[in-house]
């Protein structure tokens, strides 16, 4: 029972400033998604999104960013490749569950089978063997599965820590965070060390793409993350506005 408790109490400072600061947000900023989406504009709290979005990347230039080139400079490709396909089968799991609530039993099967493979014969999701296999994964999160319940996306967030939102995808985040295999590890400490493995791989994943951005950082990074998530939450398929027909956008690297 005592193992129990601290499984459900023992967070650490940085994870309920975190996780206690995204709830306020959407708690907060909620309030205003019908009059945001009736007047069209996604991002109706774009002052208050400015401010954030420099405290966030003050924190990135300074110690997430370097923390990351430091990360790539000493660590094998190989190494590399295994901490992503590790994280991304943790991933799986979560998808089986999205896949599951949308009703969607076959990629549920495909996304537990990837999940129960790559964590045995794949040493804990180092090694991709699924795909190996043929077995593709099925991408998708909560904030997904609220899209497709009808769900409207609201306002464009920036979160504390966590970085660029919307309502739907930041309350989608917070469902996955706690259904996550990583939440349901006893050890605090283990949690905040694969957290912070995650941030920094993320980011480093990211350097070269980082040489794209131009003009405005913050209009550039929302322009793209509203359109990421618009083609995610519709399986790949995005509205070109420049374009008379709609695209597949390739998720995959």
């Amino acid at each position: 029972m005592a193992t129990l408790r601290l499984g459900k109490t023992g967070l650490s400072a940085l994870m309920k400033v975190c996780t206690r600061s995204l709830i306020v947000a959407l708690i907060l900023l909620c309030a205003g998604c019908a009059s945001a989406q009736e007047r069209g504009n996604p991002d109706p709290f774009e002052n208050f999104n400015r401010g954030l979005f420099f405290f966030n990347d003050g924190l990135d230039r300074n110690i997430v960013a370097p923390l990351s080139r430091g990360y790539r400079a000493i660590t094998p490709t190989f190494i590399e490749r295994g901490v992503r396909n590790f994280f991304a089968n943790l991933y799986d799991f979560n998808g089986a569950i999205n896949a599951v609530l949308q009703g969607r039993f076959r990629e549920a099967a495909q996304n537990g089978g990837r999940f129960v493979v790559n964590s045995t014969v794949g040493m804990l999701g180092t090694l991709d063997i699924a795909s190996e296999m043929g077995v593709a994964p099925y991408r998708t999160d909560f904030g997904h599965t609220l899209a497709l319940w009808g769900f409207d996306s609201g306002p464009y967030l920036m979160v504390p820590f966590f970085g660029p939102r919307t309502v739907r995808s930041g309350t989608g985040f917070v469902f996955d965070t706690v259904a996550s295999v990583q939440w349901g590890i006893d050890s605090t400490s283990l949690r905040l060390s694969l957290f912070a493995l995650e941030v920094i791989d993320t980011r480093a994943a990211l350097t070269e793409a980082e040489e794209l951005i131009t003009g405005d950082r913050y209009i550039f990074i929302r322009d793209i993350y509203l359109q990421q998530r618009e083609a995610f939450v519709n399986d790949g398929v995005i509205q070109d506005s420049f374009l008379e027909s709609e695209e597949e956008f390739d998720w995959e690297e």
